[in-house]
């Protein structure tokens, strides 16, 4: 069965509903009604006007305390004083809560009135009177300033010129302004007018004019009997797009690799235009580390290229305001160079500038010129700082902090790290910043020195002030800025010292202080402070009401609550002084607070749990001592909405009647309405269903009808449901598990939660099972809720198994209980219950005390005791508070105690650093908890007084030191001493020319030792130290600065060591300089080493001299590899290496049969390569010299080229060939010895042997072959009686080398020619004896031999070109041979 129940929702509240609040709205900082006005929360809200309380009696000590604030400098140092005496002292207790509820005491303490008065001037922002319309009309308000253009005001000249200024107040303000500080009349120009109920000016230029002439400073006021506020001076200025001057443009002439600039120079727009570079066919231009726009418009190129000439270069000008863009005549570069060819296969080359013969240059900077500059930037702004470097090759940009790193939080890089922006500038970001320009040809730096000012800035903004008749009050106008801004005071716009006198009225530098003020103290008070950067300007009036309480809710309210809900009555007022609100019931004499009820600081009353006795009239009365209001409330609680009979699943035949019934329990004075839901859609009741009270009947079932249906019983406040699922099966089918089938899910909710057998500790709780929905429930959670500590918060009580509906649960004393339960199977978890009816414990004295008790220091002459506060389950009654006892240690003077209501407590003037005993005890009603442990705290530190002497410094190596110290005495540690730390920064390095950071660094060495070792030091450089002792408070003072010197070290590995093999002949290394030298560099040391699988060969040596970084290595064996490791060298010797392998060589696979299978060729070498050239007429044969490998004999190659009328046949018998090569003897250059000392016993097992070997066979192989076939064809034929004659010496053909193929009987065969694999390929000719011969006739012997010669058919040999490609086969090759 499947069954849900659910109410409650829309009827928490009843008809005149208010959303429940919790005890911690307030420290939230959310009111809990969207009407209530007055309450403690809105002290801290800038739109609600609080009077303070008890006016009368409070005025005198106000001002008591406002003197004692003077003193301090500061009312907020007051305020928070008094605030921390008003902090809520615990649930429950008679001091905690609202200052509002101790007003409401028959003698409340004075210092609650000064509280309000210095929440009262803390208030922010304008002061809102009550909206409802009486209010409105009554109270006065002076004018506010709501809204305004802003200071620069910047208009479009195609546009009217509209320029803001609203304000309000009470009477409505009227408005005027002035223009260039003297009265405009705008009456006067017919262009000119105000906004109807506004001051904001309207120009128009639909009849003509010049907005130009409107230019100026204008300053809008707003006037009512109360008082004038100001706008900012707004400076109007119109958009100004002007055109570019015409001027024609030579083509620049630049030298490849030299720096260019092209200066866009813009017209001088208002606002300045945004800048961007285009050609003249409006492509963009690609910008990168060498071309790039500097931040001044101008184009850069660190180095002009050929590439440069492909485009030209136009500045165009984007002006926001007109939406134009404005295009300067074009530039055009003319690059005068030494490689006059543009090939693009160099702009990929790894060195394009000395491929194109382009010099090699050092850094320069383009922007800014020289070695130093200075910016100065404006508080809050950006910052951007630009460096631009010429070079080749382009340099790279680093940018760094003297004495600092970069904020990494506000820095960022842009334009390819030419440009550092920080953001939101500070006054830390000064200083000096430099950017360093390098490549590999050196580098330069440019220090820029950064000056922050700050236009004005609030520390304090005066706030309007609300104060009653007699109360004092102040309005503080504090600002900072670099330079220090003036202050000036107006009063309804005019100079202070030009008003009338005041004599409530004192005026304290940045401050105004009022004394008894009066109705006549209303005026608008303004604030100007200024310096050369800018100014600020705020309005802050002062307001005197005298008004009586007042309800603002409408009267006698009805609202209707569902049994054990939760509600609230709301009872807004409205006063001043501030009133104070109480609440009564049915006419009874004593206020309702406590227990079941619970006031808010704003009046509203909260009701925990409705039962049927809270029904009645509530009266809640306002008083000050203007008078008193009152209004009613009548509650009236109602029963809650239950299916107690609900519709259950069924499984019905097709076509036959179900019945689902849904029976209701519901309160009579409320109508109800039931619904059905089918799959959670609403059901459309059709023809064949009929929805009765109780019940939903549907005939003729058909398979549509199957799904899942709710009974909805709903009244105005509450609702109830409950789910059945109906399954339709065929007439044939039998019936069947539905549950089988359908898919499993999360169980649904338990419900109809009950609380039985109620005891003191413990409590029975009830449940009805939701469905399983096809999983069974195997676990129950049991959840509890309080509504003291932290009420709407759900704790696990205990976990039950899923056979079970009924549990008896443990209680705590004095906990207000509420449970609910969460079903679990294997799907997951249910939705929770709904709340069962709340269980309130008896109470008992605390079993425990809290935990984690310290004591620990805050500052020098105080001790702050904290401890984990104890929870719900645990306070065991009401008014739970702790005991708190001290003394200090080892004095057995009697025990401090005070009782505290929170989770500390701070104990002042306490001597530095001293030890003291502390307990902790909880206490309730009932009694107190157990005797506590004592537990030992410390008063706070204070700053170490003496600082390490005799500080001693032994250098043990190039990177690390050894320190030695007398230490401090203890009494002058004034703490825990936790460590001695040493502070060292390097202040040189001992090689010229080489830019150090100089950040602080430090070296810890906790406890009390005397001695220590920093490491991590940078060899060669100047070093100072400084030693101070630490405490937990921080530093002591630092000990007299040493110098020392760490001696040279061993260099870190050269940097960026690359090996290239341009080809098998030759290897090139190059490196750059170790990014540490750590001293003097004199030289490099090379190690090499060749290397064939797991053989090595002899490693051999080469030293270098420091400059040298660059090496070129002539390869002695073409088939092994080598491995380089490369260190640098100082006077102490050889540092950390790098390590490299030269690539692979492309014969290291393992050999095949084919013929490329020779040593690696030289440059231009291709293998076996076939090419046709139709203009080549030479046929000339060259003999080629392999290479002498270990173990094989020389060999002498063969390449023939054959010459036809038609195309040109190169035909390279070997897979490679290469020239002897003399031993290099340039410097940087070297011949290495033989890779091996034993090749010769192991040449069996070389990869190249056996694949020259397999070689070799298959060659023997296809030469038996082909003199089988020759012997097979040719032996009765006597085909070469014309040329058998050998060639003579005389024979031309002879001394070059080459043989004659063009006789037809040394032809092959046509439709003999023989491929790779030694098969032969029949042409469509084979046995056509007409192709040989020029008439069709042949000449045969009696045998049938043919006799004639082999004539070649022409016209065949031109149309289909087969023996073009005839030398491309071995066995051609090997026809030459024989």
């Amino acid at each position: 069965m499947r069954r849900l129940a659910v109410r409650g929702a829309a009827g928490d509240a009843g008809e005149v509903a208010a959303p429940a609040a919790d005890s911690t709205d307030c420290a939230r900082g959310r009111h809990p009604s969207p009407r209530r006005l007055i309450d403690l929360c809105a002290i801290w809200d800038p739109g609600v006007f609080l009077p303070a309380v008890g006016w009368k009696r409070a005025s005198g000590f106000a001002r008591r305390r406002l003197n004692e604030a003077e003193t301090l400098n500061s009312v907020r140092e007051a305020q928070l004083e008094l605030l921390e005496a008003a902090r809520p002292r615990g649930p429950g207790s008679r001091e905690r809560g609202p200052v509002l509820r101790m007003a409401r005491q028959q003698q409340p303490p004075p210092w609650v009135h000064a509280a309000f008065l210095l929440c009262l001037l803390s208030l922010s922002g304008a002061i809102e009177i009550p909206m409802d319309p009486s209010i409105q009309n009554e109270l006065s308000q002076p004018p506010t300033i709501t809204k305004q253009s802003v200071k620069d005001h910047i208009v479009d000249p195609r546009d009217n010129i509209l320029i803001e200024c609203e304000a309000k107040g009470n009477p409505a303000p009227s408005f005027h302004w002035t223009r260039n500080s003297r009265f405009f009349n705008i009456a006067k120009d017919p262009r000119v007018s105000m906004r109807r109920r506004s001051g904001t000016l309207v120009i128009d230029f639909r009849s003509g004019g010049r907005p130009e002439e409107y230019e100026g400073e204008y300053q809008c006021f707003a006037r009512n009997k109360f008082g004038t506020a100001l706008s900012n001076r707004i400076r109007l200025q119109v958009s100004k797009s002007p055109l570019w001057p015409k001027e024609n443009l030579d083509p620049v002439v630049v030298q490849e690799g030299a720096p260019l600039t092209l200066q866009c120079n813009p017209p001088p727009g208002l606002p300045s235009p945004v800048i961007f570079w285009m050609s003249s066919s409006m492509e963009p231009i690609t910008q990168d580390k060498r071309v790039s726009q500097g931040h001044n418009g101008d184009l850069y190129f660190s180095n002009v290229m050929l590439q440069d000439m492909q485009t030209d270069y136009s500045c165009n000008a984007r002006f926001h305001f007109t939406h134009t863009i404005q295009q300067k005549n074009a530039f055009t570069l003319k690059v005068l160079t030494n490689n006059p060819y543009n090939d693009s296969s160099l702009r990929n080359h790894p060195d394009i500038y000395s491929a194109r013969g382009v010099a090699e240059r050092t850094p320069s900077f383009m922007y800014p010129q020289g070695t130093a500059s200075s910016q100065m930037v404006l508080r809050g702004m950006d910052l951007v700082l630009e460096c631009i470097a010429s070079g080749v090759p382009t340099p790279d940009i680093a940018w760094y902090k003297k004495g600092g790193d970069l904020p990494s939080d506000k820095a960022k890089f842009e334009n390819f790290n030419k440009a550092l922006r920080i953001t939101n500038v500070s006054e830390e970001d000064s200083g000096e910043y430099f950017c360093l320009a390098s490549n590999k040809m050196g580098s330069i730096r440019h220090t820029i020195s950064v000056r922050v000012k700050a236009a004005p800035y609030w520390l304090d903004e005066p706030k309007n002030l609300i104060l009653a008749p007699g109360e004092d009050g102040r309005l503080v106008c504090r600002a900072n800025g670099n330079p220090k801004p003036t202050v000036q005071w107006m009063v309804n716009g005019e100079p202070l010292q030009s008003a009338p006198p005041n004599p409530n009225r004192e005026v304290a530098g940045d401050t105004i202080i009022f004394r008894d003020t009066q109705i006549s103290s209303r005026a608008v008070y303004q604030c100007n402070t200024s310096n050369e950067h800018g100014y600020l300007l705020a309005n802050a009036f002062v307001s005197v009401l005298d008004v009586p309480p007042r309800m603002l809710s409408p009267r006698n309210q009805l609202i209707r609550v569902i049994l054990y809900n939760r509600t609230r009555l709301d009872c807004p007022f409205f006063g001043s002084p501030i009133p104070t609100l109480r609440w009564f019931k049915n006419g009874q004499g004593s206020n309702l607070d406590g227990g079941n009820y619970h006031v808010y600081e704003n009046g509203s009353l909260e009701i925990k749990m409705i039962r049927k006795e809270d029904q009645g009239i509530y009266t809640c009365v306002a008083t000050n001592i203007l008078g008193k209001a009152e209004n009613q409330v009548r509650l009236e609680v109602k029963d809650p909405t239950r299916i107690y009979r609900m519709p259950e699943d069924q499984v019905a035949k097709r076509g036959t009647t179900v019945q689902l019934e849904c029976r209701v329990k519901h309160d009579p004075s409320l109508k109800l309405t039931v619904s059905w839901l089918k799959d959670d859609e609403p059901l459309y009741i059709g023809n064949r269903m009929k929805k009765e009270d109780d019940s939903l009947t549907i005939f003729g079932v058909a398979e549509r009808d199957q799904g899942s249906y709710t009974c909805v019983a709903s009244t105005e406040l509450d609702q109830d449901l409950a789910k059945a699922y109906l399954t339709v099966l065929a007439d044939q089918a039998t019936p069947t598990n539905r549950l089988a089938a359908l898919p499993k899910g999360r169980p649904d909710r338990p419900r109809d939660l009950e609380l039985t057998d109620l005891a003191e500790r413990s409590v029975r709780l009830t449940w009805i099972p939701g469905d399983d929905n096809n999983s069974p429930i195997t676990d129950y959670v049991v959840q509890f809720e309080e509504d003291q500590f932290q009420p709407g918060v759900w704790h696990d009580h205990s976990k039950f198994p899923g056979s079970v509906n009924s549990a008896v649960l443990q209680l705590s004393p004095y906990v207000n209980y509420q449970f609910r339960v969460i079903a679990i199977n294997e799907v997951g978890s249910s939705h929770p219950s709904l709340p069962s009816e709340r269980y309130r414990t008896s109470g008992a004295p605390p079993e425990s005390n809290p935990a984690d008790v310290k004591g620990e220091g805050t500052r020098k002459n105080n001790m702050e005791i904290t401890w984990t506060p104890m929870n719900a389950t645990s306070a065991f009654g009401p008014n739970l508070r702790y005991i708190v006892k001290w003394r200090r240690r080892e004095t057995r003077e009697t025990w401090n105690n005070v009782t505290v209501w929170g989770s500390r407590y701070v104990v002042g003037q306490t001597p530095v650093y001293v030890p003291y005993e502390i307990r902790v005890q909880a206490e309730n009603d009932f009694g107190k908890g157990p005797e506590p442990d004592t537990v030992i705290g410390y008063s706070g530190e204070d700053y170490p007084r003496a600082a390490p002497t005799d500080v001693k410094i032994r250098v043990l190596n190039s990177t690390a030191i050894s320190l030695q110290w007398n230490r401090v005495y203890p009494d002058t540690v004034q703490g825990q001493l936790r460590e001695y730390r040493a502070y060292y920064w390097r202040e040189s390095s001992l090689l010229k020319n080489l830019w150090v950071s100089q950040k602080r660094q430090q070296a810890s060495f906790p406890g009390d030792r005397p001695r220590g070792v920093v490491s991590r030091l940078f060899p060669y450089s100047n070093y100072k130290l400084e030693m101070v002792v630490v405490n937990g408070r921080g530093d002591g003072p630092r000990s007299e600065t040493k110098e020392f010197t760490t001696p040279e070290g061993v260099p870190s590995a050269p940097r960026r060591f690359r090996v290239r093999q341009p080809n098998l002949e030759t290897i090139n290394l190059e490196w750059d300089h170790p990014e540490h030298p750590n001293g003097i560099l004199i030289g490099y040391t090379l190690k090499y080493v060749a290397f064939n699988g797991t053989k090595l060969g002899k490693q051999i040596v080469e030293n270098f001299s420091p400059n040298q970084t660059k090496f070129t290595m002539q390869r002695a064996d073409p088939v092994s590899r080598y491995r380089f490791t490369l260190s640098a060298r100082t006077q102490v010797g050889s540092g950390e290496a790098a390590t490299e392998e030269s690539p692979a060589p492309p014969n290291e696979a393992t050999p095949t049969a084919a013929p490329p299978t020779l040593p690696p060729t030289p440059v231009g070498a291709t293998g076996a390569v076939s090419s046709t050239d139709a203009t080549a007429t030479a046929a000339t044969t060259e003999a080629t010299t392999v290479p002498t490998i270990p173990g094989v004999a020389p060999t002498t190659i063969a390449t023939t080229t054959t010459t036809t009328t038609a195309a040109t046949t190169t035909t390279t018998a070997a897979a490679a060939a290469t020239t002897e090569r003399p031993p290099a003897t340039t410097s940087g250059t070297k011949m290495p010895e033989s890779a091996y000392t034993n090749n010769q016993a192991d040449i069996a097992t070389q990869g190249w042997f056996i694949g020259l070997m397999c070689a070799i066979a298959l060659l023997v192989l296809i030469l038996l072959i082909v003199c089988f076939i020759k012997r097979s064809r040719g032996g009765k034929y006597p085909v070469r009686e014309k040329k058998d004659v050998p060639l003579g010496p005389e024979d031309p053909k002879e001394e070059d080398g080459s043989f004659d193929y063009s006789d037809e009987d040394n032809k092959p065969l046509q439709g003999s020619q023989t491929s790779l694999d030694g098969t032969i390929k029949q042409q469509e000719s084979d046995d056509s004896l007409v192709d040989y011969g020029e008439g069709g006739e042949g000449q045969f012997n009696e045998d049938g031999s043919f006799i004639g010669q082999y004539t070649v058919k022409k016209d065949k040999e031109e149309t289909e070109g087969n023996e073009s490609s005839e030398a491309t086969s071995p066995v051609n090759a090997i026809y030459s041979l024989a």
